[in-house]
């Protein structure tokens, strides 16, 4: 072979070698491409799941919502709302919330006869007849279950003649007897000197309402009453005496156990879990209700209720009533969920 011919012939076949060496390469970067390019969608779309099960519950916090919250109802709730609506506004929600104390019964004509207001407060369990009404101006009530109302019967630590009443001794205690012998005759005769809630308080009602079956008469007749609306009144008034009585929420009694002393009522002393079963005779469920297409309409009503739920028990205490249980507030915290659309 002539070395003309040799010298094209070698650089024919390095271009060859070239082009195969290319080809090769980038065959080999299509796979890799092939490999990465799923990774990262599938990384993507993880990123955005957890994004939006992060901003289901941000698009509830109190500092991304606003509007009006109207609420009316139970005098035995008002004061609980009330605290959730000023540590709620402390969050950062800068709309209106209307909080009216007008009774549970007002307050359920209110949301479900009038339809004026997003979420009622409640002391007992809405009534069939209020369901009807409800369902007739298209609303289906859901209850939320947000604690325990618990009175404390309290007499003070230099008592030594009682720690336990029955129901029947207790309306006597505050209404006709006027000393401790009229109840029993192994009692001290000294007078009895009451100290109890006004009668604008959720407590009094209450108390009237399961000792009095809702006639206030008896109570307000009795003898040596001292009547305010501040419990450190009456805690005061009960200190003060061996022979004087008192009722009001047990976070008073907790914070003043040192001077005081709870009575059992029928052998039934009040705890969480005495309050929880309703054993303790003069406890029962605290609501707040709503509607799941008001909830939807108004985000800021959903958001009130997710924080009312979540932040309730480390208030509810210091306002003066028992925890509802932790499955209690699960249960209302899955209701939310269904109502809202989780």
């Amino acid at each position: 072979m002539s070395k003309r011919l040799f010298v094209p012939m070698v650089v024919l076949i390095s271009l060859a070698l070239v082009l195969n060496a290319c080809a090769a390469t980038a065959s080999g970067g299509e796979t890799a491409a092939s490999v990465v390019e799923p990774a990262a969608e599938e990384s993507a779309e993880a990123g955005t799941a957890g994004s939006a099960e992060t901003n289901s519950v941000d698009m509830y916090a109190p500092d991304a919502v606003s509007g009006d919250i109207v609420t009316a109802g139970s005098s035995t709730v008002f004061p609980l709302s009330e605290r959730m609506k000023q540590r709620f506004e402390e969050e950062g929600f800068t709309g209106v919330i209307t909080i009216d104390s007008i009774g549970s019964g007002g307050g359920f004509e209110r949301f479900c006869v009038n339809g004026e207001t997003d979420i009622s407060n409640a002391s007992r369990a809405i009534k069939d007849s209020e369901v009807e009404s409800c369902q007739a101006i298209g609303r289906e009530p859901i209850a939320f279950r947000v604690g325990t109302d618990a009175l404390s019967v309290v007499v003070s630590q230099e008592n030594d003649f009682i720690d336990d009443v029955t129901m029947e001794e207790l309306a006597l205690i505050f209404s006709t007897a006027e000393t401790w012998a009229d109840v029993r005759p192994e009692w001290p005769a000294e007078l009895i000197q009451r100290f109890i809630p006004g009668t604008d308080s959720g407590t009094f009602d209450y108390f009237v309402e399961e000792i009095f079956d809702e006639d206030e008469g008896p109570i307000l007749a009795a003898s040596n009453t001292q009547l305010s609306e501040d419990d450190n009144v009456l805690v005061q008034g009960v200190q003060g005496s061996p022979y004087a009585i008192g009722f009001f929420g047990f976070a008073y009694y907790q914070e003043n156990a040192d001077t005081l002393e709870v009575l059992s009522l029928d052998g039934t002393a009040p705890t969480a879990e005495t309050a929880e079963s309703g054993e303790y005779p003069i406890s029962r469920p605290l609501y707040i209700y709503s509607d799941a297409a008001i909830l939807q309409e108004k985000p800021q009503a959903a958001a009130f209720i997710y924080f009312y739920l979540t932040n309730v028990n480390d208030e509810i205490l210091d306002v003066g009533y028992f925890p509802a249980s932790d499955e209690s507030l699960n249960e209302a915290l899955e209701t939310w969920r269904a109502a809202v659309g989780q």
